[in-house]
Parts: C-alpha cells; structure tokens; sequence
C-alpha cells in the first residue's frame, strides 16, 4: 500500500498571498494586524475600532538604526467611542509598537465611522416540547394556513428567545 505525503500547509501560508497585496496597498506589512487587533489593543477597544490603513511618510527618512520613520495608523472608531479612543491613542501606540517590536507607528489618525462587522446567525436552540405545544395551541383555532404559519414560526422564536 503507498503512503502519500502529506501536503496540508496552514490555512494562514494560503491566505497570506491572495490578501498581501491588498494589505499592502494600505501600508501593512502583512495581514495580521486585524486578526490579532483585539490581542494588541484589548477586547474593550477591538469591539469600538479598527485599523484601516497605515500611512508611511512621504520622504523614505531612516533613524540611525536604519528603521523607517514612524508611520501614522489610521484606524475606525465607532461615533461614541472616538473621545475615548482619542485619550487612548497613547497606550494604542504602544501597545502596536510593542507587538511589531519597533517604533513603527508615532501617530493615530482617528476616522469616525461605523464599523465592518460580520454578520453572525444565532443557532436556534432545541425547543422544549411542551412550549412547543403552548404556541401550536395558541395559532390552532386561525383558519388562513398562511397566517397561521407565520404566527406560529413568531411564536416559537419568541418562546425560544425568552428562556433563561
């Protein structure tokens, strides 16, 4: 029997060459600052901004360790979070730069907007019985087939959205 080699590579080796130069195009280096952006800035922060482009200066000036210029992040904030953000921009700053292990962000531009989240479908939890039987009650006595579909597909994602 021939043994085959096997040539799975992590999903993250694949997805890095069709993203890269889109990535690119906004100034990242690579794709991981939004897969890690909750990890650099914390949970509290990740659910109010996002990194959407990183600005280089125009002029290629390096320090004397041969490092670029710091860029400027420009990141999505939420509305309501943006004075937040603004005070925080600091720890922000530190917090990437840390990540990267070099001074590579020396600015926050802040750009209010409302963020780009997946859409997510909740999974419909397995419905007791009993109030399954309490709603076919209830929409039993409506004659119109079409009407009493709906109101019982209602009724059960309401029964089902108000268990504890």
């Amino acid at each position: 029997m021939a043994r085959f080699k096997s040539g799975a590579k992590p999903l993250a080796e694949l997805i890095e060459p069709c993203i890269g130069p889109a990535f690119a195009a906004q100034g990242f280096a690579s794709a991981d600052i939004l897969a890690v952006w909750p990890g650099i800035v914390g949970a509290r922060l990740a659910c109010a901004c996002q990194p959407v482009k990183l600005e280089w200066p125009r002029r290629a000036r390096r320090d004397a360790e041969g490092r670029p210029e710091p860029g400027t992040l420009v990141v999505r904030v939420e509305g309501a979070f943006a004075l937040d953000l603004q005070h925080l921009a600091p720890v922000v700053i530190q917090r990437v730069n840390a990540h990267y292990g070099w001074a590579c962000i020396g600015k926050l531009l802040l750009r209010q907007d409302r963020l780009h989240r997946p859409v997510r479908r909740r999974v419909a939890l397995p419905l007791d019985p009993a109030r399954r039987g309490e709603v076919a009650l209830a929409v039993s006595r409506i004659e119109e087939d079409r009407l009493r579909d709906a109101l019982d597909r209602l009724g059960i994602a309401v029964v089902g959205e108000s268990r504890p």
